[in-house]
C-alpha cells in the first residue's frame, strides 16, 4: 500500500451483488488510487466479493449508518498518511469518470469538494419532493455556510489533508453530507463544487419515501441551525 497515494473510501451496506464490479471499475479507470470498502455491518457477502476484488476492507460490527461508515474512512485515511480522499457509494451510482474533476479541485489547494448533480449536469432525476427538499437545504446551508452550495446531500465528494485529519477527530454524528459541508465552512477551509454525473443503481432501489424525505429535510434543517450555533 502506497499511502502517497489517494484513496477512495466505497461505503457499502448489503452491496454484494455489486460491489465487485465498482470495485474492478474504479480500480480499472483509477490505478494511481487505493480502494477502501468500508462494509457497515451487511448481512451479505459485501467485504467478501469486495476483498476478492482488490479492495482494503473495513467491515463495521453491525449496521451504523453513513455518518459512521464516512468517519472510519477518514479515520483509516488520516492513520494510513493520505492526503486525498475520495467518497463514493457501493451501489455503482457515482461515475469514476468524475473523479478527476474532484482530484483536481483538492490539488487547487480546495479542502472539501462537493460533486454537485446539479451544477449544470443533466444526468440525474428525482422525485419533486426530493427537489424540493434539496433546494430548500441547499438555500438554508448557503446561508449559513456564507458561500453558495448547490447539492447539501451530495456523498460523492473529495477531502483534503486538512480536512482528513479534522473530520478523521470531530465527524458529524447523523447527516456527514450537509453537516460538514458547514462545519468545514466555520474552520475556513476551503470549499468548492464540481459538477458530477449520476448513473442508476447497478442493483436495489432507495430506501427513502415521501413521508422519510420529509422528515430527512426537518431533521437535517435543525442539526445545521445548532451546528451554527455550536462554539467552534
Amino acid at each position: 500500500m502506497d499511502t502517497r497515494r489517494g484513496l477512495i473510501v466505497l461505503l457499502a451496506f448489503n452491496e454484494e451483488e455489486c460491489i465487485a464490479t465498482t470495485v474492478a471499475e474504479l480500480r480499472e479507470a483509477l490505478p494511481d488510487l487505493d480502494v477502501l470498502v468500508v462494509d457497515d455491518g451487511s448481512r451479505d457477502q459485501t467485504a467478501e466479493r469486495a476483498r476478492a476484488a482488490g479492495a482494503f476492507v473495513l467491515t463495521h460490527p453491525f449496521n451504523l449508518g453513513v455518518a459512521a461508515g464516512e468517519a472510519s474512512g477518514l479515520l483509516y485515511a488520516s492513520r494510513h498518511g493520505y492526503a486525498q480522499v475520495i467518497r463514493m457509494d457501493g451501489d455503482g451510482q457515482h461515475d469514476p469518470a468524475s473523479v478527476p474533476a474532484l482530484r483536481e479541485a483538492l490539488q487547487s489547494g480546495v479542502e472539501l469538494v462537493i460533486g454537485s448533480r446539479f451544477a449544470g449536469v443533466a444526468s440525474f432525476r428525482s422525485t419533486w419532493l426530493r427537489r424540493f427538499g434539496n433546494q430548500f437545504l441547499a438555500g438554508l446551508l448557503s446561508t449559513l455556510s456564507r458561500q453558495r452550495i448547490t447539492d447539501p446531500t451530495s456523498g460523492f465528494r473529495g477531502f483534503g489533508p486538512q480536512a482528513i485529519r479534522f473530520f478523521a477527530r470531530t465527524h458529524p454524528h447523523d447527516y456527514p453530507e450537509p453537516e460538514s459541508v458547514l462545519m468545514a465552512a466555520r474552520q475556513g477551509f476551503p470549499i468548492a463544487e464540481v459538477a458530477v454525473r449520476m448513473r442508476p443503481r447497478l442493483t436495489g432501489t432507495s430506501s427513502l419515501t415521501p413521508w422519510k424525505s420529509a422528515f430527512y429535510m426537518a431533521k437535517v434543517s435543525f442539526a445545521l441551525l445548532m451546528e451554527r450555533v455550536r462554539p467552534v
